[in-house]
């Protein structure tokens, strides 16, 4: 354990601040999160936008290098991935009669499989373990920036709006008998 904190401070060592920091960054949003999805019993919504993620990835290296859109790049897709999976989601769960874990499990498949294509179809060697796995010891100082901006947000969001999130989650009659906004806070 000694050697972990001395190995931090070695100027050579930025990768592992970089990916300790990170960690600790991202762990106070998806514990607010968590509570939430534990709540909803929805724990596979977690994995499917993780692995619809690789969809926007496979977009963008495919935007990327065949199109020669060189401003899109993987974390681009895999965010705008990640808004659209959570967003059909929600309003196919809400406007539909099918049950949420059924259009859950149809988006993880449908994400993962257009990643697939797009990656294959783009010119060059991509590898796509590299983009499900990742490394987190390969995070940059503006990865970290970026997961503490995200996190912030979600923070904020998820405790400034926690107890009509709460409601939610727990009984949406009731909440919506409230003057709760339902569909808003289940989007």
């Amino acid at each position: 354990m000694f050697d972990f904190f001395q190995a931090l401070n070695e100027p050579t060592s930025a990768f592992l601040r970089y990916a300790l920091l990170a960690g600790l960054l991202a762990s106070v949003s998806l514990g607010v999160v968590g509570s939430y999805v534990v709540a909803r019993r929805i724990t596979y919504i977690a994995a499917s936008i993780a692995h619809c993620v690789l969809g926007g990835v496979g977009a963008a290296l495919y935007l990327s290098h065949a199109r020669g859109w060189t401003w899109c790049d993987p974390m681009l897709g895999a965010t705008a991935a990640a808004l659209a999976a959570a967003l059909v989601i929600g309003l196919v769960s809400i406007y539909s009669r099918e049950r949420e874990d059924t259009v859950i499990g149809a988006v993880w498949v449908i994400g993962m499989s257009v990643g697939l294509l797009l990656i294959a179809k783009t010119p060059g060697y991509n590898n796509p373990m590299h983009y499900l796995f990742g490394n987190i010891l390969l995070i940059s100082a503006r990865d970290v920036w970026m997961v503490a901006a995200m996190g912030t947000v979600v923070a904020v969001l998820g405790l400034g709006f926690y107890n009509k999130l709460l409601a939610v989650c727990f009984d949406e009659e009731f909440a919506e008998l409230r003057g709760v906004r339902v569909k808003l806070y289940y989007l």
